[in-house]
């Protein structure tokens, strides 16, 4: 099925716009006009990404807060078990915001669940800033998890049906690409904080700052539209033409076949929708009942889950978070002496190689890069894990994260370093973004549920990655050898997996990369 923004030809009909200048061609097809995506489009992305930007800092403040706060919280230091509990309550309740707000995003809209998510980030981050207790801190965790849970399902959904179809790879990559530059700007202010201000009370800003974007997001996007798919659901019509029409940019077509273009868009989704609503009979069971029905009952919908399933769990499973959630407490543990700079070095790599994704995405392909990426993470968590089979911890019990606590040559120390800015690099190419394109591989009457149900799975395993990691570890569990080869096994089985049943998307219609899914998996 086509999407109002998303299809870049457009089957078209008898609008009543046409004018007497338009060819043949035109009244076969209209063709979504070409060119660079307008002001409009870039300052509605940029907006929205804001989400990502928290979402970023969220995940990597948490990991100078961990080796700052000392023992801040309940008067004592933290314990491996705090910790892990503080970064996965986060996940938890993603997870649980997740399908919620995809529920609320079809009956609201999607603004307002970005909304309401900034709501939940500005009371997240104050009551971190102000809590007492490891309790009170877990708490405020919660509600940012809640906040993070909503803005990472809704804002690529959102960006996704207002982007030109040609442009929309690199518009949801934006999105991700703010979430990498938050988890640089929470290194920097970590580091700051830490190096330059009182220790007992500069953890407490680093986690606090997160309210700022929250705030000023919500200024913006006061001043931004709702998505057409859904002004038109909502009986808008009128609303969504006007939309559509500030989505193209002023100079890239004359106004006959502009007004074409959008009145043509406008009735490929009303005919979708009507479509939707003929296939509940009177008294059917509830929508939300329908759209779990038709998610896994019908073929092409179920593949469409599992493959977006797979990625997203894939993204987490893969370990890429524990060590943004972890990457202080690992260079403390092996000696660096400024753990908060030199985890910073790992979040600008996933910048540099995230803005090269930006630019490659739409050119390579989905699968494609996907494919060329995987093996290199493999690589470098191998490689990781070679380097801590010359680190040297100490028993099981101790706090093998204080300084001191493991003892490791300068040159294993230098091996691991080396080894995660690789895998950090080839993981911010392409299990980074690629995931997000998720909205890719439904169609409309399940896109919404179908993209809510794969990001809890991400969450799910962020949640399982969160609370094991440093117990893994550390060796409570297995060796940090064993931890990253177990890891390195988890991607390599993933690019199989993504070899055998992830078909490309780049450049297809909505309703072309759904028919790949029609009779089976696509991929040949």
């Amino acid at each position: 099925m086509a999407s109002e923004a998303e299809a870049p030809l457009i089957s078209r009909r008898d609008d009543g716009l046409e004018d007497e200048s338009h060819t043949d061609a035109e009244d076969e097809a209209v063709e979504w006009p070409a060119g660079r995506p307008g002001l409009f489009i870039w300052l509605l992305t940029l907006s929205a990404g804001i989400s990502g930007l928290l979402f970023g800092y969220d995940t990597g403040v948490i990991s100078a807060t961990l080796v700052s706060i000392g023992t801040s919280l309940s008067g004592r230091a933290l314990t491996s078990l705090d910790k892990s509990v503080i970064t996965s309550c986060t996940a938890l309740l993603a997870l649980a915001a997740s399908p919620v707000s995809s529920v609320l995003a079809d009956r609201v809209g999607r603004k307002p669940v970005i909304l309401l998510s900034d709501v939940l980030f500005v009371g997240g981050a104050l009551a971190q800033a102000l809590s007492a207790t490891v309790g009170g801190m877990v708490a405020g965790r919660a509600v940012v998890g809640a906040a993070v849970g909503a803005a990472s399902f809704v804002t690529p959904l959102y960006i996704a049906e207002l982007a030109p179809p040609a442009h929309r790879g690199r518009l949801v990559t934006m999105n991700v690409l703010s979430i990498t530059a938050g988890q640089v700007v929470a290194y920097v202010a970590g580091w700051a904080f830490a190096e330059h201000a009182d220790p007992a009370a500069g953890w407490r800003w680093m986690v606090g700052l997160g309210a700022l974007p929250a705030a000023l997001q919500c200024a913006l996007l006061l001043r931004m539209p709702e998505t057409p798919r859904w002004l038109v659901r909502a009986g808008r019509s009128a609303d969504a033409r006007l939309v559509i029409e500030r989505t193209l940019a002023p100079d890239s077509a004359p106004a006959p076949r502009r007004r074409r273009v959008v009145d043509a868009v406008v009735k490929d989704i009303e005919r979708e929708i009507r479509e939707e609503q003929g296939r509940a009979p009177p008294g059917a069971a509830p929508a939300w009942l329908r759209g779990w029905r038709e998610l896994l009952g019908v073929p092409k919908n179920r593949r469409a889950l599992t493959i977006a399933c797979l990625l997203q769990g894939l993204q987490q499973l893969c370990g890429f978070n524990s060590l943004m959630y972890f990457s202080a407490t690992i260079f403390t543990m092996l000696g660096f002496s400024i753990p908060t700079l030199t985890s910073l070095t790992v979040a600008a790599t996933n910048f540099a190689f995230t803005v090269l994704a930006l630019l490659l995405i739409d050119r390579i392909g989905r699968r494609r890069i996907l494919l060329y990426s995987v093996p290199f993470m493999v690589a470098g968590l191998l490689l990781a894990a070679f380097g801590f089979s010359y680190v040297k911890l100490p028993s099981t019990g101790t706090d093998s994260s204080a300084p001191g606590g493991a003892s490791s040559p300068q040159g294993a120390a230098v091996i691991i370093l080396v080894s995660i800015m690789i895998y950090v690099a080839a993981y911010a190419l392409g299990l980074g973004n690629v995931p997000w394109m998720q909205s890719e591989l439904f169609p409309l009457n399940v896109r919404s549920l179908g993209s809510g149900a794969a990001t809890a799975t991400n969450w799910l395993a962020n949640f399982i990655i969160g609370l094991t990691f440093l117990p893994l570890e550390q060796m409570e569990w297995l060796t940090p050898t064993v931890t990253f080869a177990l890891y390195g096994a988890v991607c390599a089985a993933g690019w199989f997996a993504i070899w055998r049943i992830y078909p490309e998307t780049a450049g297809l219609t909505l309703e072309e990369a759904t028919c790949l899914l029609e009779n089976g998996w696509g991929v040949k």
